[in-house]
């Protein structure tokens, strides 16, 4: 049982696997607590076995009260108290100040739209990938685009749902650099168990030279996979910043090349599986929004797959 259990754990997504501060002190009370229930039910155990062995009569009424009043009153009710004692300042919520980077991600279907706001500058668009700063604060601000979804990062902080019409608010703190893994845990529609994300966790200056990267627009359009791209209509609901105009419909595909993933982390950014995607994306995510191409050639896929894979 414990090597089947072990075999399920994940250093990529795993709220064993902490590399923020939230998720650190869940570990920690969840430990605390798991070591406390384990011995109570040992006490619990060893209470019943010496009730069994010991002869009838052994026990007095009036020590059988007391027994009651201390193990069923007194001593449940003092180990109450201290395990919410110690509890309630993890529940306390993380400071936040307005120098601090917002991340607002909106849960579609069934992808996930982020924009990242630092302080004194315009937001930068990207979708399906988040990246966050080692030891800074971010205040992620989640909204549903169209039906309820669910944000979490298991192993940055705990789950916040996303409610169309409604922002919540999610602080987080990243300790540890790395690559990880977020998920949609609310069902949401077909491909409710395709909707994933990249999280990648960066040392601040790396942070800061990437963001700054993702403002600058796509390089001019060039070569026949740039103009299938417009031939097709692509960019009726695909926005690439500086070239044609923007649309909110689909993903932000400007820096779509610097992606690890494609389809909201379900399959690897590949030339074939971006061209597959393209043609019948509904085959990879039953329910998504975006149409097929049938009509498209085998060859004019290829081509524009390559041309995103170049929007680096």
């Amino acid at each position: 049982m414990l090597a089947a259990a072990v075999s399920a754990c994940n250093r990529h997504q795993s709220a064993l696997a902490p590399f923020g501060e939230e998720a650190a002190s869940t570990r920690a009370l969840t430990i605390v607590l798991l070591v406390g229930a384990v011995v109570i039910a040992a006490l619990v155990a060893g209470l019943m076995q010496h009730a069994i062995r010991t002869p009838g009569g052994r026990l007095t009424h009036r020590q059988g009260m007391r027994l009651v009043l201390w193990l069923g009153a007194i001593v449940p009710t003092v180990t109450l108290f201290a395990l919410l004692a110690a509890s309630l300042p993890l529940m306390r919520p993380a400071p936040v100040s307005a120098a601090d980077l917002r991340v607002r991600v909106e849960g579609e279907q069934f992808w996930w739209r982020v924009a990242y706001a630092a302080p004194g500058t315009s937001p930068v668009i990207a979708a399906n990938e988040i990246r966050l700063p080692v030891g800074r604060t971010t205040m992620f601000e989640l909204d549903g685009g169209d039906v309820i979804h669910s944000f979490w990062i298991p192993g940055l902080a705990g789950k916040m749902d996303m409610i169309p019409g409604r922002t919540n608010t999610l602080v987080a703190r990243p300790t540890k650099a790395g690559r990880y893994r977020g998920v949609c845990t609310e069902f949401c529609g077909l491909s409710h168990a395709l909707m994933a994300f990249d999280v990648i966790a960066m040392e601040p200056a790396a942070f800061d030279a990437w963001l700054t990267a993702q403002r600058r627009p796509a390089p001019p359009p060039a070569g026949r996979g740039a103009a299938l791209f417009a031939r097709y209509g692509c960019g009726g609901c695909h926005s690439i910043r500086g070239v044609g105009p923007d649309s909110a419909i689909g993903p932000d595909l400007t820096h779509i090349g610097s992606r690890r993933t494609l389809a909201a982390g379900i399959l690897p950014m590949t030339t074939a599986n971006l061209a597959g995607f393209i043609r019948d994306p509904g085959s990879t995510k039953p329910g998504v929004r975006m149409p097929a191409f049938p009509h498209m050639s085998d060859a004019d896929a290829v081509q524009i797959a390559r041309y995103l894979e170049g929007l680096k």
